[in-house]
């Protein structure tokens, strides 16, 4: 299959320098995202899967340019454009230091991804994910706060549809960036177990200095929210993991194109409004 990514100043980078689009297929786990760095904070479990991993390879893919990240000390007077060019290169230092098969620069302005007519975005996610045919798709979750994000994670959701059953992917998560998925109940949340390699996984995020330096302490926060999910993951039991990240199982949601996307994750919404009521209710 030939791949022509659709926007102007898209690239492929490959770690290795392996051809395109031939090292695409070795891909397993895939990671779709809005922004350089959202892959390391919500798909690490498949970037940690693949790590070091003889069999398992990570690809991941970034929609837009990441031109309008807020910037402080350093970065105070970057502008767009160069913003661009230091995000760019730091992602593909991650890509490095994770052992990414590649990732996939779209280029998309978020505007441009926002925009649910514009069917570039979609049907450059399908072809990726029809090149790599992964078991495992990681995008972001449809109750995330960020608009941009919540874009990405619906174009890819369309992409999936798309294509025949036979080339969809066996699992497909919503992850959590900007909006913790801890309020779900337990039984509909998924915890993804992230334990091992805590130098990794705090490696990946640092490398983002642009966003750790100029203002954002992404790094901490990242890490420390994963430890505090691993403990107040179950009320009455003990730890089962020193770190985990919690996701949305949107792989119904992408099987069965019949299911409306809103009330999909409303269902969690007022299954987890009843719980609360239901308890008050019970202790009043």
């Amino acid at each position: 299959m030939e791949l022509t990514l659709r926007k102007k100043g898209n690239e492929i980078f490959i770690p290795d320098g392996s051809p395109v689009p031939g090292v695409i297929t070795r891909t397993s786990h895939l990671g779709v995202a809005a922004h350089p760095d959202d892959l390391e904070i919500m798909a690490y479990h498949g970037i940690l899967k693949c790590f070091a991993s003889d069999e398992d390879c990570f690809f991941g893919v970034i929609a837009t340019d990441g031109a309008g990240s807020p910037r402080a000390g350093l970065y105070k007077r970057y502008t767009d454009e160069e913003m661009k060019v230091v995000r760019k290169k730091e992602q593909k230092k991650a890509a490095l230091v994770g052992e990414y098969t590649g990732v996939a620069f779209l280029n998309y302005s978020s505007s441009e991804v926002k925009d649910a007519k514009d069917s570039r975005p979609r049907d450059d996610i399908k072809d990726l994910i029809t090149l790599a045919r992964p078991r495992i798709v990681y995008t972001h979750n449809p109750a995330d706060k960020h608009d941009t994000h919540v874009a990405v994670g619906l174009r890819t959701i369309r992409a999936i549809r798309e294509l025949p059953a036979e080339l969809r992917p066996e699992t497909v998560y919503g992850c959590e960036v900007w909006r913790d998925l801890d309020w779900m109940l337990d039984e509909d949340k998924v915890g993804l177990d992230v334990s091992e390699h805590q130098n990794l996984a705090t490696s990946l995020v640092s490398v983002f200095d642009s966003q750790v330096a100029g203002g954002k302490g992404y790094d901490m926060a990242t890490i420390g929210r994963r430890r505090a999910h691993a403990t107040y993951y179950a009320t009455h039991g003990v730890d089962v993991a020193s770190s985990m990240i919690f996701a949305m199982d949107l792989t119904t949601l992408v099987s069965d194109p019949s299911l409306d996307i809103k009330e999909f994750v409303c269902r969690y919404i007022n299954r987890f409004a009843a719980d609360v009521s239901k308890r008050i209710d019970r202790l009043i």
